[in-house]
């Protein structure tokens, strides 16, 4: 067994009487000294704040991987996020939301289906945000985690920071059990770097505040690259499978177009030197689907490094925007192994 897993199963074992708050971890004292030395923060009431809370059992036990790992399906995972519940939500939020929507596409150059569309996929438009205490799930990861301790550990300090710097309650502030917070859910670390105070109140609240989650998801799209009109995706023909080299080079785009333009028809919106990528979407369940990927498509997987949810978000962000077209009706979802209906899922 791994040694974190040991830890973790004796965390479950230990009776709850002999829980100790984190104070009583050296780890956690050098921790809060190294708060004091380096932002100021007073020790007392960061001890204060670490004495109240105790390692979460359920949280170590969400990010320890599966014992015996399900195959990926780019089916299965599809059909969570292209449903007429979310599409229907989506034009929802974005008649609710336009002005905000409209002023962050022309402030970031981001178009508003994908705007919408990866709020629809974090927390379906702002219902499902996360129950865990932050300040809790955050060390209970930076200090009994060991695989990523020095990352969580990072995310801890730049919570703590957040936190001050936009008055938030430590004892109240929710998010998911990997510490992201709010409607677009950001880890902290992101929150201080690309959130904006979109509603001009002074101050950020990406929990609460719709234009602040508007505004700072496009903040995050254009901050890594974003390209307003740039195409994000367009199918490969069904008749083609790209080599493993391909395949294998990665989500970054590096592939000439000029010579796989000849496989198929490629997006006007091309540059002559424009790259690509192929996405491999593998379906166990049928056929896997093959999609060239551009610089778009790449800026979205710095959100979350997964081709299939950049392929949800890009999907899903078409799909609310022809629903919004049409009037706000969902028409059934086309299959997933026929393409030729979502040729430029930009």
């Amino acid at each position: 067994m791994r040694p974190f897993l040991f830890l973790f199963v004796a965390l479950l074992a230990a009776p709850p009487a002999a829980a100790e708050g984190f104070a009583a971890l050296p780890e956690v004292a050098d921790f809060i000294a190294t708060m004091h030395e380096r932002h100021g923060f007073d020790p007392s009431r960061l001890r204060a704040e670490f004495a109240g809370i105790e390692p979460h059992p359920t949280v170590l036990r969400l990010i320890a991987p599966p014992s015996s790992p399900t195959q990926r399906s780019w089916q299965r995972y599809r059909a969570r996020f292209l449903t007429p519940q979310r599409i229907d939500g989506g034009v929802a939020f974005w008649a609710a939301h336009a002005d905000d929507i409209e002023r962050a596409t022309a402030q970031f150059g981001v178009p508003a289906e994908i705007i919408v569309a990866i709020i629809g996929v974090e927390t379906e438009y702002g219902r499902n945000t996360g129950g865990f205490n932050v300040l809790q799930a955050l060390a209970t990861l930076a200090f009994h985690y060991p695989p990523r301790a020095d990352f969580f550990r990072g995310e801890l300090e730049e919570f703590l920071l957040l936190a001050r710097d936009n008055r938030l309650d430590l004892s109240t502030t929710r998010g998911s059990y990997a510490g992201a917070i709010g409607i677009p859910q950001f880890m902290p670390s992101s929150e201080r770097r690309f959130a904006v105070d979109f509603d001009g109140d002074g101050r950020i609240d990406l929990s609460a505040s719709r234009a602040d989650a508007i505004g700072s998801v496009a903040s995050f799209l254009a901050a890594h690259g974003w390209r307003s009109g740039a195409p994000i995706t367009t199918a490969v023909p069904s008749a083609f499978v790209p080599p493993p080299e391909w395949i294998a080079a990665g989500l970054r785009p590096t592939l000439d177009t000029a010579p796989i333009s000849a496989i198929g028809r490629l997006p006007a919106t091309l540059n002559a030197d424009d790259k690509a990528a192929v996405v491999e979407l593998v379906t166990p369940e049928g056929k896997t689907e093959y999609w060239w990927g551009f610089d778009n498509f790449y800026v979205i997987t710095r959100y979350n490094r997964s081709s299939f949810y950049a392929m949800a978000v890009a999907q899903l962000g078409a799909a609310i925007a022809r629903a919004r077209n049409d009037g706000g009706i969902v028409k059934p979802a086309a299959r997933t192994g026929s393409r030729a209906k979502h040729q430029h899922a930009g």
